[in-house]
């Protein structure tokens, strides 16, 4: 554990960047390692260490006290990266189901004492695990549970000589067939269970026959619905939207079986007949918006088939932006009108719609209008500018997701969008949003064009099912991310792929848990874009406990964080956000609390904050959690659509990209090593060791690169040396913008361009580098990524410590 006597008035951690520093290696000259977290050059640290009695770091078990002098560089940081808790053989891999407690309280009683969230995170299709193996029972039957449907694992108990094995989720006997009997050995496991995967792996991927398909699988389908009024014809995206989906069309996944169609809108709707028997493509304008969907051609040939067609595919990608524009567009939206008729072109086969949206809908169904009221914020009402407020959208995602239909949202409205509704075609889709606030060709085009491109070649499934079962005693009481729930645990997902994760809550279903080990199955059915249908199984093993002690040592704080993390963008959906970061503390102060209740004796540490080794950076998350975009300050601190938009990421994030946005990577590049990522002796890249998130580290003569997953940020100290800057930008003026993204010949900026390379690789989403100068006035934009400093209304990291220490001492 952790401990901390905390000061008995917080200092202040708020200074001015740069002041206080010791002086600084000199330029070229790398840096003395100072702390464990390149924290040096903190102001007084004889002050902060007098009002500091000791921190002991890590490994100090109950009874034991190290008496250590300790300044902030000491608190608890995460690493460059958290490795995953010890996994233990039979389960899978924890990228693609993470417990955030590696042991289960055997009571309910004893659950309720647990403060933080009790579940899991799964990533079922996550390219960042071991290799699946695929298993084929050919014309066979897979091998299940006869009772509770769960698929055959490495935990089920063979008898009778091996007939039968007993369900390890719900302890019923089920006969095995004929052709799939083995003898087993002394200890009572088959003779065949490591020649099998589906016995000795905790994840396998089975061929699923013709039981598991209502109908022939879909082949992958891409619908567009572009946007071409005034406001995009002016913005350029049009341009952009057409050379990347021509770019993509010879590596689409699906091969001959891809179909591919196209609408564009403004006030009317624009159909294109692309029939293969066409030498040219077919524009027809449909100005009737009232009643049901109307299409002035036959399906198959607004949707044709992409190889068969691709003549004219080609014709109208290089032609639309100057069609449209010839057609003197309209400032209004009938956007609403072009979901209705998509849906009706998609409703036979299901697919992916890809939405691209510049004016809010004014026009027909689902018009919208502005709703940013500021004076909402704190009273009772906030919540709703964060929900839908007309449910034609939920409606009409409903509807999609019926027919296997996935909608993709990209936004690139110059001003207020409502993004809280439209995203909501999204939402109970399994799709994605993407936000490009005032689109602009040059600044925002690349990564329009990677994340378009990304979308469109990503391995993805089609018409999937995903069901998470428990074992006996226990229960999912809440599931957390994009889908749409068809029953009690039944997740409809149109469209699934390896980036978005989900979150499960854990509940027991009876007072006292039956069994030693509680046992979690995930299993997500889905049709590949090769068109075969598979089954993907997850499968985890996990400890029952009495003591809540152990469920301390087994905590995963990482985990944790995550889970936090979603519960507390839920809440502000139904509740203020100022209700939603007291709700986040308070779950913290709980479960510190109740530890220090049961160790207060042993460790002898009255007047001290005393942290699990497992939840030692859980106080970090939790303060980051409340200072994200999503959830800190009010209507004057984040634009509504640019909250709506990060809320939405942060229910689909993946666990590491979930820490990598609440507390994000600063790099200082001014000192970066020789070797900077070069690939080190066990084969990985090299990366310079990061410093903390507070404006003490920054050093106003240095530079630093800020890494959050979405965007990078490169802060300059205003007293930075000329020859950093030639190095770093080239020669530019005073007041010239400046970019990090052109490389120089110097060997600082091919340092600089590796570590970018490095950061970008492997993304999801394209990673817009800007740069801000100390002292300018968009630097205010830069000071809320430093979570650890106190701002107008929020804590400092200290002062959160201290907070908390002052709550579980009562």
């Amino acid at each position: 554990p952790t401990s901390i006597r905390p000061p008995p008035a917080p200092p202040s951690m708020g200074g001015a960047p740069g002041q206080g520093m010791p002086p600084p290696p000199a330029y070229g000259q790398a840096a003395e390692p100072v702390g464990s977290y390149g924290m040096g050059g903190y102001a007084n640290p004889e002050q902060v260490m007098g009002q500091f009695a000791a921190l002991s770091m890590g490994g100090v078990a109950p009874g034991q006290a190290t008496e250590v002098g300790v300044d902030p560089a000491q608190f608890p940081r995460p690493g460059a990266s958290i490795p995953p808790p010890p996994r233990q053989e039979g389960n899978c891999d924890p990228a693609f189901m993470r417990m955030s407690v590696g042991a289960l309280p055997n009571t309910a009683a004893l659950k309720a004492r647990w403060g933080l969230p009790l579940g899991a995170i799964v990533q079922p299709l996550t390219q960042e695990a071991e290799e699946v193996p695929l298993v084929d029972f050919g014309n066979s039957a897979i091998v299940r549970c006869r009772k509770c449907r769960t698929y055959i694992n490495p935990f089920v108990q063979w008898t009778d000589g091996g007939r039968r094995f007993r369900c390890n989720l719900c302890n019923t006997l089920t006969e095995v067939p004929v052709e799939y009997f083995c003898t087993l050995d002394n200890n009572g496991m088959r003779r065949d269970a490591y020649e099998r995967a589906e016995l000795c792996r905790g994840s396998v991927e089975y061929a699923a026959s013709s039981e598991y398909m209502v109908r022939p699988p879909m082949p992958p389908v891409y619908f567009f619905i572009v946007d071409v009024s005034t406001q995009a014809a002016a913005s350029g995206v049009l341009q952009q939207i057409c050379s990347t989906i021509k770019e993509c069309l010879d590596q689409l996944p699906g091969d001959s079986r891809t179909q591919i169609g196209f609408m564009t809108y403004d006030a009317t709707l624009h159909f294109y007949n692309l029939s293969p028997k066409l030498q040219a493509p077919q524009m027809m304008v449909v100005a009737d918006l009232e009643g049901e969907p109307f299409l002035p051609v036959p399906t198959e040939d607004l949707l044709v088939n992409l190889a068969e067609a691709r003549h004219v595919v080609d014709q109208l990608l290089d032609t639309l932006p100057a069609v449209t524009a010839a057609l003197a567009p309209s400032p209004d939206s009938a956007l609403g009108a072009a979901l209705q008729a998509a849906h009706v072109a998609m409703a036979h086969v299901g697919g992916k719609l890809l939405v691209f949206q510049t004016t809010m809908p004014n026009l027909g169904a689902g018009r919208l209008r502005n709703r940013d009221n500021a004076t909402l914020y704190g009273t009772d009402r906030e919540a709703s500018l964060r929900n839908p407020e007309d449910p034609f959208f939920k409606k009409m995602a409903a509807e999609c997701s019926r027919v296997q239909v996935g909608v993709d949202l990209f936004s690139f409205a110059p001003q207020y969008t409502d993004l809280a509704s439209l995203a909501a075609l999204c939402k109970y889709t399994g799709g994605q949003v993407y936000y490009f606030p005032s689109f602009g060709a040059q600044r925002d085009g690349p990564k329009l064009a990677h994340d378009l491109k990304h979308n469109l070649l990503r391995e993805t499934g089609w018409e999937a099912v995903m069901r998470i079962r428990c074992s006996r005693g226990l229960r999912i009481s809440s599931f957390h991310g994009h889908f749409f729930i068809r029953s009690t645990d039944l997740l409809a997902l149109p469209t699934v792929d390896g980036d978005k994760a989900y979150a499960v809550q854990i509940a027991h279903e009876e007072n006292v848990m039956p069994t030693s080990h509680g046992y979690i199955q995930c299993a997500l059915l889905y049709t590949t874009s090769g068109g075969e249908r598979r089954i993907r199984v997850h499968t985890m093993c996990v400890p029952v406990v009495s003591d809540l002690g152990d469920m301390y040592k087994a905590a995963d704080g990482a985990c944790s964080a995550a889970l936090l993390a979603r519960l507390a963008v839920e809440k502000s959906l139904n509740s203020r956000l100022e209700d939603a970061r007291q709700a986040v503390a308070a779950r913290v102060v709980s479960v510190l609390k109740e530890y220090k209740a049961i160790y207060a004796t042993a460790h002898r540490m009255p007047n001290k904050l005393v942290l699990p080794e497992g939840l030692k950076l859980v106080a970090l998350y939790a303060l980051a959690v409340m200072k994200c975009k999503a959830m800190r300050g009010a209507a004057k601190d984040v634009a509504l659509d640019d909250r709506s938009a990060i809320a939405y990421h942060m229910m689909s994030m993946s666990l590491p990209a979930t820490l990598r946005f609440l507390y994000p990577t600063l790099y200082p590049l001014h000192t970066l090593p020789d070797d900077c990522c070069e690939p080190g002796p066990d084969g990985a890249l090299v990366m310079p060791t990061p410093v903390a998130l507070a404006s003490e580290v920054l050093d106003s003569r240095g530079c630093y690169l800020l890494d959050d997953g979405r965007i990078l940020i490169a802060w300059v100290g205003r007293a930075a040396p000329a020859e950093l800057l030639q190095d770093l930008f080239g020669a530019v003026g005073v007041a010239d913008p400046l970019s990090l993204d052109v490389e120089h010949d110097n060997p600082l900026s091919k340092k600089v361009h590796k570590l970018l390379g490095a950061v970008r690789a492997g993304r999801d989403t394209f990673q817009q580098c800007f740069v801000v100068r100390q002292g300018d006035a968009i630097e205010t934009h830069w000071m809320p990524y430093l979570v650890e400093d106190r701002t107008a209304g929020t804590m400092s990291y200290t002062d959160f410590l201290c907070h908390i220490h002052r709550n579980t001492s009562k």
